[in-house]
């Protein structure tokens, strides 16, 4: 049998870019957007779902409703104010995000509407203090080129971002309101076919025309890439949200495919098998017979007050389990339900005994249930007012893949390129007009406006690098797609530092350290550019950076001299210098004599770990031959 591979299925991809623009203020009032870990304000609040203009309730709204979470929300008046508290209506749009949004559509040749109405988009899970969205349509159409497609622009949005998530704990969800409220664009395109190989090629493309404009903020979480998947035969548009690095893309599409396909295959699997639910039948409480079980979830749950239900399933047995492709279940499909509801997971039959459940509990659970051999069944620990809801979701889970094959859902993008369940795919129920803000005109002056501000191409903008800053084409690339393209060019242009070497301390050095598992995100701007000028001063050597950060990458050190402090960096001087390397030529004199001047390799290694970043390997390298030359 032929392995069925992603490009077998003819995967059609849409994606959703939404880019973070880089204003001094939100979107609609005054506050600046300062990332920040300190709160002196906290409120709560429940939010519910409403119906829409023609009385209708958003499916996602309901769902995300069924959890009943509480919200509690964290803000800084340095960061945010009334408007993000929901308790005054917002201000006037800001006209710096206006402004970046036109010359956006412009560079993707979308056509601009002279009016743009803002509206609101229903959004319950706390994200949004209002339980909504602002957003405007700015533009439709337009398209953008790589070397193998042209890709068409379906639309392009100027909305609000999101509240910052903090985690959740039980039955409350904590935000921060920092980012609520930050301008940003979400560009749409039009969905193609495509070789997930190269998806990533058309999101860099779409992403390099944004920062070419240098009005968009740069750094984790400043950009998304949400992406809807589908396969040609049977497939359903599914959205895949949160796409945080572009590596990901490619994995994240092939294995939404190959899902897509695998439950084609259990759908027509669960067709065969002759399987209906009876509430009153199928669903059994086994709190008191599994109070002796010897598995810490069930125990655990049992301490804290929850039931322990079966729900039996008539000739499904060995199909929780079946996997068409690695990673695809039927199992893993409800398990992702159920975690949805903060329940920490299910078991089913086709993966027992284990967990501590044991043969003689599943002995004793088939008797009690009355489950046949070909009988499947499925455990489940939770509290008592969410179980019937729980078991409600599960079952028309299986009954929709059974008789429609994949459900439609928003999915949530994992760090390891899978995708897993978020919530149902929203309706058009969810978007309505906004009553506090009236239409924006786009005056003909402010369209041509935009349309001169249209930035150069990507190529125009890598030569331009190449040639102001004597860079090789690798390097300029780097450094132009890194989030410190701004900086660097800051620290080049008012200091005598090579340019080369600039971008090479972003594009390698901290790339590294971060490769080891060392966060960036705790190396600030202004202690980058205090080290440049440490440098520049002769305070420090150039191999004393990496040692540097690395101090406060890993949270030892919070400043440049707190970093320099801990790792004992000062600069050496010449007359001392040359006593410490004489000494270790003295020390490897039977080196020198069986090697001659090919030693200094070997040596300059020994010196360097010797000093640490105290001298410039420069002044090392000439010292040390010196030395060398007068031994031999």
């Amino acid at each position: 049998m032929t392995e069925i591979t992603p490009n077998d299925l003819g995967v059609k991809v849409g994606l959703e870019i939404h880019q973070q623009l880089a204003t001094n203020k939100k979107l609609f009032c005054d506050c600046e957007p300062i990332e920040t870990e300190e709160y002196s304000i906290k409120f709560q609040r429940k939010l519910r779902a409403a119906k829409s203009e023609l009385g209708e309730y958003d499916p996602a709204a309901l769902f995300e409703k069924s959890k009943s979470k509480s919200i509690v929300y964290y803000a800084n008046p340095e960061s945010s104010c009334l408007v993000e508290q929901d308790e005054e209506p917002p201000h006037e749009l800001d006209v710096d995000a206006k402004k970046i949004a036109l010359v956006i559509a412009s560079a993707l040749n979308s056509e601009i509407f002279s009016e743009i109405y803002p509206m609101r988009k229903t959004v319950v899970d706390g994200s949004n203090t209002t339980g909504f969205q602002r957003t405007m349509l700015i533009s439709q159409g337009g398209s953008f080129e790589t070397e193998e497609n042209k890709i068409g622009i379906q639309s392009i949005c100027l909305e609000e971002d999101a509240a910052k998530n903090l985690g959740d704990k039980g039955s409350v969800r904590k935000f921060g309101l920092e980012r609520l409220g930050i301008p940003l664009v979400e560009i749409a395109t039009e969905p193609f076919e495509v070789d997930p190989k190269n998806i990533r090629k058309i999101a860099l493309a779409l992403g390099r025309i944004l920062r070419s404009t240098k009005k968009v903020r740069r750094g984790l979480g400043s950009i998304r890439q949400d992406v809807n998947v589908s396969i040609r035969e049977g497939g359903v548009v599914i959205e895949v949200k949160g796409v945080q690095q572009l590596d990901q893309l490619q994995k994240v599409v092939e294995y939404e495919a190959m899902r897509q396909h695998g439950l084609l295959i259990i759908s027509k699997e669960l067709q065969t098998r002759k399987w209906t639910h009876n509430e009153n039948e199928d669903r059994k409480d086994l709190t008191e017979l599994f109070s002796k079980c010897n598995s810490k979830i069930i125990q655990n749950a049992i301490k804290k007050k929850q039931r322990i239900v079966g729900i039996s399933f008539k000739n499904l047995a060995g199909l929780f389990g079946f996997s068409p492709y690695e990673g695809i279940r039927l199992g893993k499909e409800i398990a992702e339900l159920v975690r949805f509801f903060g329940i920490g997971g299910v078991f089913h039959s086709d993966e027992l005994p284990n967990y501590g459940v044991e043969s003689t509990d599943i002995e004793n659970l088939k008797e009690f249930m009355k489950i046949k051999e070909n009988d499947g069944f499925l455990i489940l620990a939770c509290p008592e007012e969410k179980m019937k809801i729980i078991i409600d979701q599960i079952i028309l889970r299986i009954e929709h893949i059974k008789n429609h094959g994949i459900p439609i859902d928003t999915r949530l993008a994992t760090q390891e390129g899978q995708t897993k369940f978020l919530r149902p795919r929203p309706g058009a129920a969810r978007m309505y007009p906004e009553t506090d803000i009236p239409p924006i005109i786009i005056s003909q002056d402010e369209l041509e406006e935009s349309k001169k501000n249209v930035p150069k191409s990507w190529d125009e903008s890598l030569k331009e690098l190449q040639t102001k800053y004597d860079l090789n084409l690798q390097l300029a690339e780097q450094i132009f797609d890194s989030k410190y393209i701004n900086l660097f060019e800051k620290i080049v242009e008012k200091s005598k530092v090579n340019p080369t070497f600039v971008a090479s301390v972003f594009c390698s050095t901290i790339t590294n350290l971060e490769r080891n598992g060392l966060d960036s995100e705790l190396l600030k701007n202004q202690e980058i550019v205090k080290t440049f000028e440490f440098l520049e001063k002769g305070k420090i050597a150039k191999e004393s950076i990496e040692i540097i950060f690395e101090g406060i990458m890993s949270g030892k050190s919070n400043t440049i001299e707190e970093a320099m402090k801990a790792s004992s960096i000062e600069t050496v001087d010449e007359s001392d210098l040359e006593k410490i390397i004489q000494e270790i030529v003295d020390k490897n004199h039977q080196l020198i004599k069986n090697q001659k001047e090919r030693a200094i390799g070997p040596l300059m290694g020994i010196v360097m770990k010797e000093l640490r970043g105290k001298a410039s390997g420069e002044t090392v390298n000439r010292i040390l031959m010196k030395s060398i030359q007068k031994k031999l």
